[in-house]
């Protein structure tokens, strides 16, 4: 009894090994190629349950993701002026036909990165080579970025694979050329801080000089109307004075005294020799003197 229970236990754990060889899983992040003897008999690319023999298939699995290669050290390449950039990039990729993926690289990651690097610095190089270090940097850098993601990706499809971006992180020049870059960028910065201020020097001594006419014009245009008013003044006051006069001519001679005397005596330390019997003191000895 107990031989046939080992029996039956085995028999049951080889239908579950069986059973078990015979399922694989493709989830949604992979891709499969399934192998008879060494050949490739069917591909999944949609995730599920399938089905293989025991011991005569094998399966392999791919990513599906987007992969990502990065450069590990910038490269050097040369532009339309003859001058040496330092270049760092990265490209994002995809496996989009396993099969030929599979056969033109054997499936080898590595080897499909080094393909692409291959083909994308013979693209940067033609590209540099007609451009100059402005147009990289700044000028045409997408447009430099777009045309190497279209050679690149139409070479992979060769080998299977499509290429979704390039980008340049990085475009620098070489630290012996930065040097030189950087002395010439200061002395143009000079050349034009010193333009800037001459510029401005000037425009400060016109504006001085046109705000100084305007000041003059001005004070000769306010001492006119002043000399104007005080002359009309000057003018309605001798006319009031003149008829006072022939209104009342000893009132107003009084009224021309007493204001003399005012202004005579108006400080502490004011002296006048005249003679006590001058006609300046004649309202002085007499107050109620008449005609």
């Amino acid at each position: 009894m107990k031989s046939f229970t080992s029996v039956f236990s085995g028999i049951v754990i080889a239908i579950f090994f069986l059973g078990s060889s015979a399922i694989y899983v493709v989830d949604e992040r992979q891709q499969a190629i399934l192998f008879q003897l060494g050949e490739v008999i069917d591909v999944k690319t949609e995730p599920g349950l399938y089905f293989k023999i025991p011991i005569a298939h094998n399966v392999r699995y791919f990513e599906k993701r987007i992969l990502t290669m990065n450069t590990e050290e910038p490269e050097r390449f040369i532009t339309s002026e003859k001058k040496n950039v330092l270049v760092d990039l990265f490209v994002k990729w995809r496996i989009v036909d396993v099969k030929q993926y599979y056969i033109s690289v054997r499936g080898d990651e590595a080897l499909a990165q080094t393909r692409l690097a291959q083909t994308i610095n013979a693209s940067l190089r033609d590209e540099f080579g007609n451009r100059t270090v402005h147009d990289v940097v700044s000028g045409e850098r997408d447009v430099i970025m777009e045309i190497m993601r279209q050679k690149a990706d139409n070479d992979a499809r060769s080998i299977g694979v499509e290429v979704v971006d390039v980008r340049l992180k990085r475009v620098d020049l070489p630290q012996e050329v930065s040097e030189s870059v950087f002395r010439r960028m200061e002395a143009e910065r000079k050349r034009v801080a010193n333009e800037l201020r001459s510029t401005g020097a000037a425009e400060s001594e016109k504006i001085r000089a046109d705000a100084d006419r305007q000041r003059e014009v001005i004070l000769a245009e306010a001492y006119r109307e002043a000399q104007k008013t005080m002359g009309d003044g000057d003018s309605q006051a001798a006319a009031t004075y003149a008829t006072a006069f022939q209104k009342d001519p000893e009132f107003y001679a009084f009224w021309r005294s007493v204001d003399a005397y005012k202004q005579s005596f108006k400080n502490k330390g004011d002296m006048l020799v005249l003679e006590p019997t001058s006609d300046f003191f004649k309202y002085l000895r007499n107050p109620a003197v008449s005609k």
